[in-house]
This record gives structure tokens, sequence and C-alpha cells, in this order.
């Protein structure tokens, strides 16, 4: 493996979308959402937090406590940005802290519930077994969760519709497959992971059902070596498309595409800038979406606990050059027209005409 080009990819690509992945799946809708709403939030009868109307009123303040440092991970720098852009957009006190280690986190979760934080803002799997125990501790504080479900009364959790955003990149694999033979890496072998496999493979069939879909599994989230072994390996079976679904891994399908000449696809960021060659798309999870909107409802009022998803409509996912622009010019191998036709697809999916279900929940 190229060590130069590795280093210089693994700064803009180290967004695991297992970091970013919950360990639960529940995209349940907002179903018994209003329950004991808490006096720090300010809450009206419904279980909605009131958004403070009076001129003289103070500041509301929200924390967002990371399990982590932020600046490696993408997924976490994407969040913190959309996060304090509604700061400044509603007039909220906004203060990020990050962690070193699980027990730092739950100590910093525990000194934003002394310092009586309005809101507190957590996410991922890495949260859950501290946040579960602060919250039931705190009954009457409200705190959310991005990208995994915490089932207590004060938390809202926030997933996403990954598989939306899969059925979309797999059918711009069945677009563009010249051999219609396309492949995927992925991280493990999980039920979490359908989201990603099933939703490819049912939009590779939706426009292209003579093409073949290759899977293998890594084993594990950050195995560069191994996951360029298996990309070559379907490379060699005919693949001129294969998507990167094994979180650090990536890194190594993106070095065999560019030694081999193959075409693929990363996940959570726009990664296309690594090597715009070869690396033609990228399947997105805008936390920043999420972060932001999970502001904006506390603060106009319309907050609820519970679970809710975004997918494509809300725009928490997506497809580089269908749902948002890239710097990065759109490769050949794509095209304009494939692109129109996938915006088609995903206006489709908004509107309800093309229904993609949760592979999670059939």
């Amino acid at each position: 493996m190229k060590k130069g080009f590795l280093l210089v990819a693994a700064l803009i690509l180290l967004s695991s979308l297992f970091v970013g992945c919950s360990k639960n799946d529940n995209s349940a809708s907002n179903n018994g959402a209003n329950k004991n709403a808490t006096a720090n939030a300010g809450t009206n009868e419904g279980g909605n937090a009131a958004a403070d109307t009076t001129a003289d009123a103070p500041k509301k303040k929200v924390a967002l406590v990371l399990p982590e440092k932020i600046g490696v991970n993408a997924f976490f720098v994407q969040m913190d940005e959309g996060f304090k852009k509604a700061g400044q957009e509603f007039n909220v006190d906004v203060k990020t802290i990050e962690s070193t280690d699980p027990a730092a986190f739950e100590q910093n979760l525990r000194a934003t519930v002394a310092e009586n934080y309005d809101l507190i803002i957590t996410a991922t799997f890495q949260a859950e077994d501290a946040l579960k125990k602060v919250a039931a501790e705190n009954p009457d504080k409200p705190f959310a969760v991005i990208d995994t479900v915490v089932d207590l009364p004060n938390v809202r959790s926030v997933v996403f519709r990954e598989y939306e955003a899969s059925y979309l990149l797999g059918a711009a694999a069945g677009l563009t497959t010249k051999t219609n033979k396309v492949g995927m890496v992925v991280a493990i072998d999980a039920p979490l992971l359908k989201k990603y496999t099933v939703g490819f493979q049912e939009g590779l069939k939706y426009t292209n059902p003579n093409a073949e879909m290759l899977v293998n599994y890594v084993g594990g989230f950050t195995d560069p070596a191994k996951a360029k072994e298996l990309a070559l390996l379907q490379f060699s079976k005919g693949a001129d498309f294969i998507a990167g679904a094994s979180a650090v891994g990536d890194l190594g399908v993106f070095e065999a595409a560019k030694e081999k000449g193959f075409h693929t696809s990363g996940q959570d960021i726009d990664n296309t800038g690594v090597d715009p060659e070869h690396v033609v798309l990228a399947q997105l999870k805008s936390t920043d979406t999420v972060a932001y909107e999970t502001v904006k409802s506390f603060v106009n009022g319309d907050f609820k606990f519970g679970a809710v998803d975004y997918g494509l409509k809300e725009d928490g996912v997506g497809l580089t050059y269908v749902t948002r622009d890239s710097k990065t010019p759109l490769n050949a191998f794509v095209g304009q027209a494939n692109i129109d036709k996938l915006k088609t697809i995903k206006d489709d999916i908004v509107s309800g005409k093309l229904v993609v279900k949760n592979p999670l929940a059939q």
C-alpha cells in the first residue's frame, strides 16, 4: 500500500460510518414522544419544549458532549459545524465538549448537568452506556443522542435511514457499470449493515436487473489491508464499480481502485477529493443537518422525546451530485445524464412514489 496516499486520505476520510452507526436500529418516528417533558427545557402542555418569548429572558444554553476528540473523525467535525451554526442563527449559547476516553465522557456529561445546560446533546453508540446512567439519574433534564437509540422518556434519539442513500448508490452502480458486475466491501456481517448492503442491492436491481452484486466482509472497521485485498478480489471477478462500506478500511479500497483503475465510493462525507479519478461518489450522512435541526426544534418549541429518523426527505442522508453539490468535478464514468436519472429516483423516494423499506424492519 502506498503510505503517502494513505496518510493524506486518512486525514480526509477518517469518518467511520460505524463509529457513526448505532448498534441498535430503531427508525420509528416520534411514537409516544412527549413523556416527562422537563422544566429545564421550559415545556408546554403537550410535552414540547417551549421557545422563550420574553424579550429579556436569558439565552438558552445547549451543550454538545462528544465521546472523542474533534479533528480526526469527520463525522463529529461535521456535527459540530451544524451545532455551532444553529447556535448563531437561533441566539443560543452553545458549547462543544470533547472527551478523551469513556470515563472522561461520563464526567463531561455530569458536568453539563451540574452547570444546568437547558439541553445536552451527544452522539453514537459510544455514548449509550453513560447516557443511560446520567439521563436516568436526571429525569427532568432533556437530552438528545444522534445516530443511536436510548429508550428513556427524557431522551430524543435521532437516527438515519441509510438504506435510502444506499439505494441511490446501488442505482448509480447499476447505471454506470460496463461489466454488469459491481461490488461492496463491508466492515462486518451484522444486521445493522443490511441497511447498506440490501439498500444497495435493491437500487442496483432497480436500474439494472442484469447486474450482479459481489459482497465481501472485512471482519472489522480498521483494516485497510484486508479491505484492499477484498476489493482486488472483486475486481478480478469483473467488478468495475466497488463501493467502500468498511470504515477506515475504505482507504484500502481506494488504494486498490487507484492501482487497478476501477471506480469506487466512500461513506458519510464527500471524500471524492481524495482521488477524483477513481473515488467518483460518496454516500452521505448529514450529521450537521441533524445537529442543527435538534437545536432548532428545541428553540422553536417543537422538540419531542422518543425516536425520530432522518432520510432523503430531511436531508439526513444523500449522495454526492444528487442531493448535494461537490467541490470535485463530476467524473465522466458517472456522467450528468445518470445524475439526472438519480435525481428523479430521489424525488420519487421523497414523494413516496418509490418506497424503500428498512431491511431491519422486514
